[in-house]
Protein backbone atom coordinates (compact mmCIF):
# COMPACT_ATOMS: atom_id res chain seq x y z
CA UNK A 1 0.00 0.00 0.00
CA UNK A 2 0.86 3.41 -1.18
CA UNK A 3 2.38 5.71 2.02
CA UNK A 4 3.57 9.22 1.54
CA UNK A 5 3.90 12.01 4.25
CA UNK A 6 1.24 14.63 5.06
CA UNK A 7 1.54 17.57 3.79
CA UNK A 8 2.35 18.82 7.16
CA UNK A 9 4.94 16.76 7.54
CA UNK A 10 6.66 17.22 3.97
CA UNK A 11 7.19 20.46 5.14
CA UNK A 12 9.09 19.12 8.13
CA UNK A 13 10.97 16.58 6.20
CA UNK A 14 12.32 19.38 3.44
CA UNK A 15 13.18 21.59 7.07
CA UNK A 16 14.85 18.27 7.98
CA UNK A 17 16.36 17.86 4.95
CA UNK A 18 18.14 21.52 5.06
CA UNK A 19 20.09 21.00 7.74
CA UNK A 20 22.82 18.34 5.76
CA UNK A 21 24.35 18.72 1.76
CA UNK A 22 22.56 17.53 -1.02
CA UNK A 23 24.79 14.30 -1.41
CA UNK A 24 24.24 13.55 1.79
CA UNK A 25 20.06 13.20 2.33
CA UNK A 26 20.40 10.21 3.66
CA UNK A 27 21.90 11.66 7.24
CA UNK A 28 18.21 12.73 7.68
CA UNK A 29 16.72 9.12 7.88
CA UNK A 30 16.82 8.85 11.27
CA UNK A 31 14.56 12.04 12.04
CA UNK A 32 12.01 10.94 9.33
CA UNK A 33 11.90 7.70 10.61
CA UNK A 34 10.83 9.39 13.93
CA UNK A 35 8.55 11.55 12.09
CA UNK A 36 6.49 8.90 10.05
CA UNK A 37 6.36 6.55 13.49
CA UNK A 38 4.51 9.62 14.67
CA UNK A 39 2.40 10.39 11.57
CA UNK A 40 1.43 6.36 11.48
CA UNK A 41 0.31 5.77 15.02
CA UNK A 42 3.41 4.81 16.90
CA UNK A 43 5.29 2.07 14.84
CA UNK A 44 6.77 2.38 10.85
CA UNK A 45 5.72 0.29 8.20
CA UNK A 46 8.09 -1.10 5.71
CA UNK A 47 5.72 1.65 3.19
CA UNK A 48 6.80 4.12 5.16
CA UNK A 49 10.38 3.40 4.83
CA UNK A 50 10.01 2.81 1.31
CA UNK A 51 8.97 6.81 0.64
CA UNK A 52 12.02 7.62 3.09
CA UNK A 53 14.20 6.07 0.66
CA UNK A 54 12.58 7.56 -2.66
CA UNK A 55 12.81 11.15 -0.26
CA UNK A 56 16.31 10.61 0.66
CA UNK A 57 17.44 8.95 -3.08
CA UNK A 58 18.82 5.02 -1.80
CA UNK A 59 18.04 1.98 -1.74
CA UNK A 60 15.26 0.69 0.60
CA UNK A 61 17.66 -1.83 2.46
CA UNK A 62 19.29 1.49 3.62
CA UNK A 63 16.51 2.34 5.63
CA UNK A 64 15.57 -0.39 6.38
CA UNK A 65 18.88 -1.37 8.66
CA UNK A 66 18.42 1.87 10.28
CA UNK A 67 15.03 0.86 11.02
CA UNK A 68 15.85 -2.54 12.54
CA UNK A 69 19.07 -1.33 14.50
CA UNK A 70 17.14 1.10 16.43
CA UNK A 71 15.44 -0.01 19.16
CA UNK A 72 12.99 2.89 19.30
CA UNK A 73 11.79 2.56 16.19
CA UNK A 74 8.41 -0.10 15.94
CA UNK A 75 7.86 -1.76 13.38
CA UNK A 76 4.47 -3.39 14.26
CA UNK A 77 1.49 -1.74 15.62
CA UNK A 78 1.43 -0.06 19.24
CA UNK A 79 -1.19 0.18 21.15
CA UNK A 80 -2.50 3.72 22.38
CA UNK A 81 -0.55 4.13 24.99
CA UNK A 82 2.95 1.95 24.57
CA UNK A 83 4.63 1.49 27.84
CA UNK A 84 8.55 1.12 27.54
CA UNK A 85 9.90 -0.27 30.68
CA UNK A 86 13.39 0.57 30.74
CA UNK A 87 16.27 -2.25 31.07
CA UNK A 88 19.25 -0.57 31.74
CA UNK A 89 21.42 -1.46 34.71
CA UNK A 90 20.33 0.41 37.32
CA UNK A 91 16.54 0.27 36.73
CA UNK A 92 16.90 -3.53 36.67
CA UNK A 93 18.74 -3.08 39.74
CA UNK A 94 16.21 -1.54 41.62
CA UNK A 95 13.60 -3.54 39.82
CA UNK A 96 12.51 -3.08 36.43
CA UNK A 97 11.78 -6.53 35.55
CA UNK A 98 9.11 -6.89 38.34
CA UNK A 99 7.72 -3.72 37.13
CA UNK A 100 7.63 -5.37 33.42
CA UNK A 101 6.29 -8.62 34.80
CA UNK A 102 3.70 -6.84 36.56
CA UNK A 103 2.46 -4.71 33.69
CA UNK A 104 2.20 -8.32 31.49
CA UNK A 105 0.37 -10.09 34.18
CA UNK A 106 -2.09 -7.03 35.06
CA UNK A 107 -2.48 -6.33 30.49
CA UNK A 108 -2.42 -9.92 30.25
CA UNK A 109 -0.15 -9.51 27.26
CA UNK A 110 3.66 -10.85 26.02
CA UNK A 111 6.18 -7.77 25.51
CA UNK A 112 5.12 -5.89 21.94
CA UNK A 113 1.78 -7.18 21.97
CA UNK A 114 -1.24 -5.47 21.99
CA UNK A 115 -4.58 -5.79 24.33
CA UNK A 116 -7.61 -6.55 22.56
CA UNK A 117 -9.28 -3.37 23.21
CA UNK A 118 -5.76 -1.36 21.41
CA UNK A 119 -5.31 0.44 24.44
CA UNK A 120 -2.13 -1.15 25.75
CA UNK A 121 1.16 -2.55 24.39
CA UNK A 122 4.13 -3.09 26.61
CA UNK A 123 8.11 -2.81 24.91
CA UNK A 124 11.45 -2.24 26.48
CA UNK A 125 13.67 0.75 26.42
CA UNK A 126 17.23 1.72 27.07
CA UNK A 127 18.36 4.12 29.65
CA UNK A 128 15.77 7.24 29.78
CA UNK A 129 18.22 9.18 31.42
CA UNK A 130 16.44 9.68 34.93
CA UNK A 131 18.79 6.64 36.42
CA UNK A 132 18.29 8.43 40.57
CA UNK A 133 14.87 7.87 40.08
CA UNK A 134 14.84 3.99 38.77
CA UNK A 135 13.22 2.09 38.22
CA UNK A 136 10.59 3.87 35.36
CA UNK A 137 8.67 3.44 32.54
CA UNK A 138 8.08 5.85 29.45
CA UNK A 139 4.65 5.50 28.18
CA UNK A 140 4.11 7.08 24.87
CA UNK A 141 0.67 8.47 23.23
CA UNK A 142 0.87 8.50 19.58
CA UNK A 143 -3.22 8.79 19.09
CA UNK A 144 -2.99 12.04 18.04
CA UNK A 145 -0.63 12.02 15.22
CA UNK A 146 3.00 14.18 14.81
CA UNK A 147 1.04 17.43 16.14
CA UNK A 148 -0.13 16.26 19.53
CA UNK A 149 1.55 13.01 20.73
CA UNK A 150 3.06 12.80 24.71
CA UNK A 151 5.98 10.72 25.85
CA UNK A 152 5.72 11.10 29.69
CA UNK A 153 7.92 9.36 32.36
CA UNK A 154 7.04 7.92 35.25
CA UNK A 155 9.54 7.64 37.71
CA UNK A 156 10.39 5.40 41.64
CA UNK A 157 7.84 2.48 40.49
CA UNK A 158 6.61 -0.17 42.39
CA UNK A 159 5.08 -3.06 40.66
CA UNK A 160 1.52 -2.00 42.73
CA UNK A 161 1.97 1.75 41.77
CA UNK A 162 2.52 0.86 37.83
CA UNK A 163 -0.60 -1.27 37.81
CA UNK A 164 -2.55 1.62 39.17
CA UNK A 165 -0.83 3.60 36.91
CA UNK A 166 -2.53 1.64 34.20
CA UNK A 167 -5.85 2.27 35.45
CA UNK A 168 -5.93 5.37 35.91
CA UNK A 169 -4.80 5.82 31.87
CA UNK A 170 -7.46 3.13 30.98
CA UNK A 171 -10.35 5.53 33.04
CA UNK A 172 -9.20 8.44 30.44
CA UNK A 173 -7.34 10.02 33.51
CA UNK A 174 -3.53 11.90 33.74
CA UNK A 175 -1.36 10.24 36.20
CA UNK A 176 0.97 12.50 37.69
CA UNK A 177 4.13 12.50 36.22
CA UNK A 178 7.82 11.87 37.36
CA UNK A 179 8.82 10.48 40.31
CA UNK A 180 6.07 8.58 42.26
CA UNK A 181 7.97 8.74 45.75
CA UNK A 182 5.52 10.83 48.19
CA UNK A 183 8.92 11.67 49.69
CA UNK A 184 11.21 12.88 46.38
CA UNK A 185 10.55 16.15 44.96
CA UNK A 186 11.88 15.88 41.32
CA UNK A 187 15.19 14.37 41.70
CA UNK A 188 16.30 15.34 45.14
CA UNK A 189 16.75 12.59 47.96
CA UNK A 190 13.75 11.33 49.39
CA UNK A 191 12.77 12.73 52.76
CA UNK A 192 14.54 15.95 52.15
CA UNK A 193 18.26 17.29 52.02
CA UNK A 194 20.88 15.50 53.79
CA UNK A 195 23.75 18.69 53.21
CA UNK A 196 23.50 22.07 51.71
CA UNK A 197 20.47 23.14 54.19
CA UNK A 198 22.05 26.93 53.53
CA UNK A 199 24.79 29.15 51.90
CA UNK A 200 28.03 27.36 51.13
CA UNK A 201 30.54 29.32 52.53
CA UNK A 202 32.19 31.47 49.85
CA UNK A 203 35.74 30.66 48.78
CA UNK A 204 38.99 31.65 51.05
CA UNK A 205 39.90 34.31 48.22
CA UNK A 206 38.04 35.92 46.16
CA UNK A 207 41.35 37.49 43.71
CA UNK A 208 42.20 33.94 42.81
CA UNK A 209 45.37 35.88 41.24
CA UNK A 210 46.34 36.54 44.70
CA UNK A 211 45.83 33.25 46.00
Amino acid sequence: MPWEFTEANMKKVNEILSHYPSNYKQSGIIPMLDLAQQQHGGWVPVAAMNAIAKIVGVAPIRVYEVATFYTMFNRTKVGKYHLLVCGTTPCMIRGSREIEEALLEHLGVKRNEVTSDGLFSVGEMECMGCCVNAPMIAVADYSKGSEGYTYNYYEDLTPKRVVEIVEMLKRGETPPRGTQHPERKNCGPAGGNTTLHGEPKPPPCRDLDAC
